[in-house]
């Protein structure tokens, strides 16, 4: 109850931000981003536009994976027509997972050669039917399992690597409001103050990413811009571990998969009249 008090008038946690912060404020004390390169997959739309846009306001360079490069385009005028100096690049992504992944390095050695990459920023926006709520939850529990384990295994390596996890919140959205009467006024104010605005929404992950405070920190979770507990079952080493190993073996079956040209196309890559 007190957590949800806290939320619904935003006060500030350990960090000083809290969940009616937005991407802005949190990057006031960030460092000049100029020297940064980040990745922001997702950058067309919501969240992850509001991101790119935050984080080209504080200088650093751009890159978006996208299937539309038009799409992307757009994006990058109205980024460039608020912020002239911003650098952007786009690139397309092939269908299937590892031709995302190959086809977006490549391009990123090409534009970036000799720099360091700085920030790969991971939004995933998908619509789940509410019959299907289980699923979403644990697709959210490997996400913050696949961090941790990354975490530690980059930790092993001594490597100059951090990752860390972030809940945006419940973002706004249109609202139906045809019907008219109190009750529906009176749902419409609750959900309100409840849900968050786009730049409130894309605050967690720009701090994570640049805020000075977080050098070195990494398999964390992270909500409302302060370091939060993640649930038991998303903190068991073992289990971590497990989702590691499984998804090693599916990413070699697809490798060898897309080696032989046998790759098929996933239902989200494919033309909305093939789906």
């Amino acid at each position: 109850m007190l957590e949800t008090v806290r939320y619904l008038i935003g006060s500030v946690g350990d960090s000083g931000f809290g969940s009616k912060s937005t991407g802005e404020e949190v990057t006031a004390a960030a460092p000049d981003l100029r020297s940064i390169t980040a990745i922001i997959t997702g950058a067309t739309s919501g969240i992850g536009t509001e991101t790119a846009r935050v984080l080209a306001m504080r200088g650093a360079r751009l890159v978006l994976p996208t299937r539309s490069l038009k799409t992307a385009d757009e994006v990058k005028a109205r980024i460039v027509a608020e912020i002239p100096d911003a650098e952007m690049a786009e690139t397309a992504r092939e269908t299937g997972i590892q031709g995302r992944i190959v086809n977006v390095s490549s391009h990123v050695h090409s534009w970036f050669s000799g720099d360091c990459l700085s920030y790969l920023d991971r939004i995933t926006r998908k619509q789940i039917p509410y019959d299907a709520t289980q699923a979403y939850a644990l697709s959210k529990l490997a996400n913050i399992l696949h961090t941790k384990e990354l975490a530690e295994r980059l930790k092993q390596m001594d490597a100059n690597v951090t990752a860390n996890c972030v809940h945006p919140g419940v973002v706004r959205t249109r609202l139906n409001r045809d019907r008219e009467g109190f009750v529906t006024d009176l749902a419409f104010f609750l959900v309100t103050k409840l849900v968050k605005t786009m730049p409130q929404a894309a605050a967690t992950a720009c701090y994570v990413a640049t805020h000075p405070r977080l050098v070195g920190i990494s398999g964390r979770y992270f909500a409302d811009c302060n370091e939060a507990l993640p649930s038991p079952l998303a903190s068991r080493p073992h289990e971590a571990a497990q989702l590691w190993r499984a998804s090693e073996s599916m990413t070699a079956t697809d490798l060898d998969r897309t080696a032989s040209g046998l790759e098929p196309q996933l239902a989200s890559d494919r033309p909305d009249d093939e789906k």
